[in-house]
């Protein structure tokens, strides 16, 4: 026997729609989460078609024209739209009666097992948010030798070390410092008579290394760069996890993805937008100042759990709504999108020869004050010798 899914009630209806569509076949993916006693089903999401696609619907009747690179693509972006918890588990297809044969043999390629798939209402309703606020400040040095000033392979490499951080940190759920088998509702009070699950939340604080203080000695590395980057602001992150006895350790491992995703998928975001205006190749390092896109939750209907995505400041609301259409395939209100963050950035600082003159002025002084004092010597010196040879002369006159 497989898996065991909890799904959403009105995903039955949504799927039943999507069978009497006037295609052959509609392929879409599965969105929920794992956990290790069973699976839970929040969404389905059909895949959405390509430009060519929407002209001739019905010309391609056998799976064989199955776009997988599409498909994987669609999954890719929708990932991004994820918060912390909430998983792309898997895909669905669903074909006419003539395509049968050709679905279980495309199963049977796959490594697709039965699973039993059980419907539950109000599963949504169900599930304890985790929220906190990181406070990022990466300097990320590029190094001379890296080739091309490779900005977007830097700035992953450092984010890699910073996602090293995160990992080892201590998280303060409620200002408390939790076992990592303890259950994450103990302690929490119940409404009485209440029997419909009630979503919980939890203040979760995030306690690096580098705010605990740190007794390890630690050797520093001198390296020659030709600049840096930084990485500033406050970003706003979430969890969600099932009601179903939730351990702690799978609580906090889900708002570490989510703290760690949120900052690289929005990085990828910032240099796919800068190879679109710029172009690919960028030939000499130049000082630049760029926003990153912030971050904004959109409420699942009938649900506790909310949806993310990440918006440029020259985005206007109706480009948000039409990418919930396309992506999620769900409308979504204007009145219903809500920006949680101020303004994240990137400072792209090169080292140069070229300074303002306040610089100038500062180092000018700076330069005479170190000359005044190597001479100051020579100075005293100076006038020692002049003040004995008076003497001598005064006193051989004598």
């Amino acid at each position: 026997m497989g898996r065991t899914y909890f799904v959403e009630e009105s995903i039955g209806q949504y799927l039943s729609d999507l069978s009497t569509q006037p295609k052959p076949y509609v392929t879409g993916l599965l969105i929920g989460q794992c956990s290790p006693q069973r699976d839970y089903v929040i969404r389905a999401v059909r895949t959405p078609p390509k430009e060519e696609q929407k002209e001739d619907s019905i010309s391609s009747p056998r799976l064989a024209s199955v776009d997988e690179e599409w498909i994987t693509t669609h999954a890719s972006q929708v990932s991004r739209m994820l918060p912390g918890g909430i998983l792309v588990l898997g895909v669905f297809i669903i074909a006419t009666p003539e395509l049968s044969k050709d679905t279980q043999n495309t199963l049977r390629r796959s490594s697709a097992k039965p699973a039993d798939w059980k419907y539950q209402s109000a599963l949504s309703a169900s599930w304890s948010t985790l929220y906190c606020t990181v406070n990022v400040n990466i300097h990320i040095p590029l190094l001379t030798t890296s080739p091309n000033h490779d900005l977007e392979k830097n700035t992953k490499n450092g984010l890699n070390r910073w996602s090293k951080q995160i990992e080892d940190g201590v998280f303060l759920i409620n200002g408390q410092v939790k076992g990592d088998d303890a259950e994450l509702l103990e302690g929490q009070k119940k409404l009485r008579g209440n029997t419909q699950p009630s979503p919980q939340f939890s203040d979760v604080k995030v306690l690096t290394q580098l705010s605990q203080g740190s007794s390890h000695r630690s050797t520093a590395t001198v390296q020659v760069c030709s600049g840096s980057i930084n990485l500033k602001g406050a970003v706003k992150c979430r969890a969600y996890i099932h009601n179903n006895k939730p351990k702690v350790k799978e609580a906090i491992q889900a708002l570490k993805r989510d703290i760690i995703n949120t900052l690289s998928d929005r990085c990828e975001i910032l240099f796919e937008d800068m190879i679109i205006n710029e172009g690919p190749h960028k030939k000499n390092l130049e000082k630049e100042y760029h926003v990153l896109p912030q971050r904004l939750f959109v409420p699942v209907a009938g649900s506790s759990v909310m949806l993310s995505d990440y918006k440029f400041g020259d985005e206007a609301t109706g480009e948000i709504q039409e990418r919930f259409v396309e992506m999620l395939d769900q409308s979504v209100q204007a009145e219903d999108i809500h920006i949680a963050e101020e303004i994240s950035t990137v400072d792209i600082s090169p080292v140069t020869d070229n300074m303002d003159e306040a610089q100038e002025k500062k180092l000018t002084k700076a330069t005479l004050l170190m000359k005044l004092q190597q001479n100051m010597g020579v100075v005293i010196a100076a006038a020692v010798a002049v003040f004995a040879s008076i003497f001598s002369f005064n006193y051989f006159s004598d």
